[in-house]
């Protein structure tokens, strides 16, 4: 192998593909990033897996000859960040006919900058395990857009217990007319539903399968698929560096699901299991709502979490309707107490008090797209909804109150 490339195209895509590699590798090879470079299409591959989750993103460089060899992520990643970026650097390592050392396990590896050389000790490619693909031949294009979006609210309530798997992950449905997206931890749930956007969808789904309940798969135009929050973490941060309008390809298959773009892939494992019957959990029918601007009563939580955050981050929210007032009040023992007003630019029911911890409430208000947000609840022990007050974004926050004394 033997490349010449420019140190900000070989540095980004390390940080890129490095978040993929295991931080407690169960082989050596793991610890690794493949680096496979092709003459005839001028593209410089890099791979990174750690048998759950891989990314792969490819760039262009004079590749002389092609080859691929393994390398140290970590130990690439420090000498090529530190660099100059106007350097470009020369890439060299055996050719395929090659022998490693007398056990055969490693090979040298050349970079060279302007201002020094390195050798690294990589590891044959051969080593590295094949980045699995779906084996599904229907690739199903959805908007960049969408995935931003439904990722923005859903991914930050997805639980972190691993003793609940199947609640550390996003639910993904997909049929001809729209994405829905959920995540719960148990304690709040994020559902966002939004057409398509793309007429492809029906047909792409005409040979898709969907789980039913009883957890077999039967032919359906849609189906959906529980992936884990670190993939799609991964996912996030790739769309969020290039935001363009460009469609990703989305390949499912038992137990794997690849998301494709021009130059990056993004494989991943998804999680066995039923996930909760989460639209059952939000009640049909609510006897008290009010409306209030979501940005004032943001900061107003945020001042009284500083209280709040010193014991248990539980805030007391007592709304009276009639004087269209929502007071938040958080109160901690030996410690001292805050008190804030938010006015209500609507409202309807009883006056009622009702407590939270401060953290969830707030997580859901900063994801809400709209201007003001509307409350909807029944009484201070029951589910209590967000929803976007106007617009027509569809998005459902659900969060259960904490119980205090009186």
């Amino acid at each position: 192998m033997k490349l010449t490339c420019s140190q900000d195209a070989l540095n980004s895509n390390l940080q890129c593909v490095s978040r993929a590699v295991a931080a407690r590798p169960t082989h050596p090879v793991l610890a690794n990033v493949l680096l496979t470079a092709d003459e005839g299409t001028g593209k410089v591959s890099l791979t990174g897996f750690d048998l759950s989750l891989g990314i792969q993103t490819t760039f262009t460089a004079a590749v002389e000859q092609s080859g691929a060899i393994t390398l140290p992520s970590r130990l690439l990643a420090d000498i090529v960040s530190r660099l100059s970026a106007d350097s470009p650097l020369s890439l060299q390592a055996p050719g395929p006919d090659a022998s490693g050392d007398e056990e055969g396990s490693s090979l040298p590896f050349q970079l060279t900058a302007r201002t020094g050389a390195y050798t690294v000790r990589g590891m044959p490619a051969e080593d590295f395990p094949e980045l699995p693909m779906a084996q599904s031949p229907v690739a199903i294009p959805l908007p960049s857009q969408s995935l931003r979006d439904g990722l923005a609210r859903t991914l930050f309530a997805t639980s972190s217990d691993e003793a609940k798997q199947i609640l550390t992950g996003v639910h993904l449905v997909v049929s001809p007319a729209s994405l829905e997206f959920a995540a719960t931890d148990g304690h709040r749930l994020a559902v966002l539903t939004q057409p398509s956007g793309n007429s492809a969808l029906p047909d792409a789904h005409h040979s898709a399968t969907a789980p039913d309940a009883s957890g077999t798969g039967q032919q359906d135009e849609s189906f959906a698929v529980t992936i884990p929050a670190r993939s799609l973490r991964e996912l996030e941060q790739l769309l969020a560096a290039r935001k363009t309008d460009e469609t990703i390809d989305l390949y499912h298959d038992q137990g794997q699901v690849v998301f494709l773009r021009t130059d990056q892939v993004v494989t991943s494992r998804t999680l066995d299991g039923a996930y909760p019957k989460y639209n059952q959990l939000v009640p049909e029918t609510f006897s008290r709502s009010f409306t209030v601007d979501r940005l004032l009563m943001i900061t107003a939580l945020e001042r009284v979490a500083v209280l709040a955050d010193q014991q248990n981050s539980v805030v007391k929210l007592s709304v009276a309707v009639p004087s269209r007032q929502l007071r938040i009040c958080a109160e901690v023992q030996d410690v001292g107490r805050g008190d804030e007003s938010v006015p209500l630019s609507d409202g309807e029911g009883s006056d009622i008090d009702v407590a939270f911890n401060v953290r969830y409430l707030l997580d859901g208000l900063k994801v809400v797209p709209t201007p003001e947000v509307t409350f909807q609840m029944n009484n201070p022990a029951n589910p209590v909804v967000l929803r976007p007050h106007g617009g027509d974004v569809k998005f459902t926050y659900l969060v259960m109150p904490v119980q205090i004394s009186s």
